[in-house]
């Protein structure tokens, strides 16, 4: 059975593997400098579909159909999905689970959604509740500036500050069955608010709660940033990120040698992307693709992935309330 160490890491007592993951991905991202990384992509924001919440619903049917594909797996030989959104009501995740016929449990951490999924479905798998899961999650830059800013063709300008939200979708199958990256650990965030009201500044909101789950995980396995060869965040981006190390150093943890960010992984700096990525696709489709791709061929051991998230809601940004936020980290390990 699962234990906790410390005050918020869970160590995982049996052997628990990533033993399949899918991507797929918007135009904007299919250009990037990861477009070999993923598995599918579409040439248009629509998806396919005729509007933009529809287009998000049918990246993560295709990114779970992808992967159970590749498990060689069908609906049934899966036991819980656990997912979640940006929408209202995790309205991606409950329609894609209607078609699905597998039981769910819904959750949502914003951005921080995918290592939040990964970490329940552990400790259930852990615990004896599950064998296999698929946990999955998705966000669409169409759909997510409409609900939490403003809709595109309003034309409103934007702040250096603002993030490009990534439209994509992620899937991965976790179970016991031995592959090349086993997930040993994950450390639960607190919600942390340091009172930023802007929704076009989210680095700066999500960086104190990536530093307190970040300095808490070394406390509670008594770690330092040198036992792993890759220190990985959300979607801090440009403004986000150097705050975040700027945090962990006033503490006595330099990550500056091994710290890296997936909002600044996936974009080219001249997609004029402002920050770079964020989104709960973010975190997803760069960990599920280019960073496990990397671990198997031996170039990362062991990667701590803090999936960020900003708890934004725009009803409470007109009630003049500021911006809670975590952090999320999973522990990663290639097998020999």
């Amino acid at each position: 059975m699962m234990r906790l160490t410390g005050k918020q890491t869970w160590v995982f007592q049996h052997k628990l593997f990533v033993n399949k993951t899918a991507t797929v991905v918007g135009p904007k991202e299919a250009k990037g400098p990861l477009k070999e990384t993923f598995d599918a992509h579409f040439d248009d924001m629509y998806c396919g579909a005729p509007s933009w919440e529809l287009a998000e619903r049918n990246l993560m049917e295709q990114a779970i159909s992808r992967c159970l594909k590749k498990a060689e797996l069908k609906e049934e030989d899966i036991d819980l999905f656990l997912a979640g959104d940006l929408l209202n009501q995790n309205a991606t995740s409950n329609y894609t689970a209607r078609m699905l016929n597998i039981p769910l449990l819904c959750m949502y951490g914003a951005c921080s959604t995918s290592m939040e999924t990964v970490a329940a479905a552990c400790a259930l798998i852990d615990g004896g509740f599950a064998n296999k899961i698929i946990a999955a999650t998705s966000s669409h830059y169409g759909a997510a500036e409409k609900q939490f800013r403003h809709p595109t063709n309003f034309g409103g300008q934007k702040p250096e500050t603002a993030t490009t939200t990534v439209t994509g979708a992620g899937a991965v199958l976790i179970s016991k069955d031995e592959s090349e990256i086993a997930i040993t650990a994950a450390t639960i965030g607190k919600v942390i608010d340091v009172g930023r009201k802007n929704p076009y500044d989210m680095g700066s909101a999500m960086a104190p709660a990536a530093a307190d789950t970040i300095k808490q995980h070394f406390r509670d396995l008594n770690r330092t940033p040198s036992d792993y060869d890759l220190i990985l965040t959300g979607d801090l981006s440009g403004v986000g990120s150097p705050k975040l190390k700027e945090l962990l150093l006033e503490d006595g943890y330099d990550i500056r040698g091994n710290h890296s960010d997936c909002g600044l992984l996936i974009f080219h700096p001249a997609q004029r992307a402002f920050a770079g990525g964020s989104g709960c696709a973010c975190s997803a489709v760069v960990t599920y693709g280019h960073i496990f791709q990397e671990m198997k061929k031996g170039n990362l051991k062991r990667v701590l992935m803090v999936a960020t998230g900003a708890l934004l809601s725009k009803t409470m940004i007109k009630l003049n309330e500021s911006i809670p936020a975590i952090a999320h980290g999973v522990v990663f390990e290639r097998q020999r």
